[in-house]
């Protein structure tokens, strides 16, 4: 199982790596990363091609044979910048993303191996979970009245965590509390199901929090409600990657985005009927796109494959051809000798 766990923080937007195996090497710098190829830097550190070159001096190439077992990513909501320890970079355009490719990707290569799979929304009640996900965090809250009943349950953050300002009776402070649960449950429970982090499988954990959002908008990003809940969120972005780290054996990355606002909203790729038309305008004769990524590859996987065929085909019917009777196994010689003799 392949791990990586990313945490993007966003400094007028920024993106921060909290943790990182040794195979996997960023320099420390200053250096924007586009909002939109956030999915292919978690891409490249699982080892993952993508489909467009990412010229960004932040990721080196490190180890190629030694991948992490799993990614983490953590996108915080409502804040420009955490105050997280590890490497930063701003975040250049940020607009929404998602590691739908990644999860495909590993779908596509390891789709015998069950790895993984979960992405989840708490305060939006949005979960996917795919392969081993649904049968370890079966259990895992993800409605909101589900999160809530967890919060007063005896084995709780509540009966550990400091509040401070914060209320137990106040909704928006118990949603922000709750995708704090939900960080602590994920790591409780796979370390009940430690041998998932030990297989050959990568596994990938897309976390989205916005509860320190909402607590921005209830009491303003200058009260003392909103400083004490981004001091404990931090604290507790750190302890899960820590423990995610440490359950897979430090082959993890952790990342963190933190974005104040996306530029715009997530939106899927479709096609229209007038854009149909629009393209048959330019393209009269309807000609399949002339060349994918992968087009060199197998170019020359079956040219030098062919080329070496054709060779041992001609090298073997020569050899055939020239073969020396003489030269024959000693079994059908003696053969002869027996019937000449006879």
């Amino acid at each position: 199982t392949a791990f990586c766990v990313c945490f993007l923080g966003v400094c007028g937007d920024e993106f921060s790596i909290l943790r990182s195996p040794q195979s996997v090497v960023f320099r420390d710098g200053s250096w924007p990363i586009p909002g939109e190829r956030i999915p292919d830097v978690a891409a490249l550190t699982m080892g993952f091609s993508v489909a467009e070159d990412l010229p960004w001096p932040g990721l080196a190439v490190g180890d190629l044979f030694h991948r992490p077992r799993a990614t983490v990513l953590v996108t915080v909501k409502g804040v420009d910048k955490l105050p997280v320890k590890g490497f930063s970079y701003p975040i250049e355009n940020a607009v929404p993303f998602s590691l739908d490719s990644v999860a495909n990707a590993i779908h596509t290569l390891f789709s015998e191996e069950t790895p993984v799979v979960l992405q989840l929304a708490p305060s939006e009640e949005r979960v996917y979970m795919v392969g081993k996900a649904n049968a370890v965090f079966e259990d895992l809250s993800v409605t909101l009245r589900q999160l809530r009943n967890r919060l007063f349950q005896d084995n709780s953050i509540l009966s550990s965590l400091p509040l401070n300002s914060l209320s137990r009776n106040n909704e928006v402070d118990l949603l922000f509390l709750s995708e704090l649960q939900v960080l602590h449950d994920i790591a409780s429970l796979l370390s009940r199901h430690k041998h998932l982090a030990k297989d050959h499988s990568p596994d990938l954990y897309s976390l989205e929090l916005s509860g320190l959002e909402e607590v921005g908008k209830r009491y303003g990003e200058d009260s003392q409600q909103f400083k004490d809940a981004s001091q404990i969120l931090v604290d507790s972005l750190q302890k899960f990657a820590d423990e995610m780290f440490n359950l897979y054996g430090g082959n993890a990355v952790v990342e963190v985005v933190a974005v104040k606002e996306f530029n715009s909203p997530l939106s899927r790729k479709t096609r229209s009927i007038l854009q149909v038309s629009q393209n048959k305008k330019e393209n009269p004769y309807n000609l399949a796109y002339p060349y994918n990524y992968d087009y060199s590859v197998i170019f020359n996987i079956v040219l030098w494959m062919m080329i070496g065929l054709a060779l041992a085909v001609i090298v073997i019917s020569y050899n055939l051809w020239n073969m020396d009777p003489g030269y024959d196994s000693i079994i059908y010689r003696m053969t002869n000798q027996k019937i000449r003799m006879d």
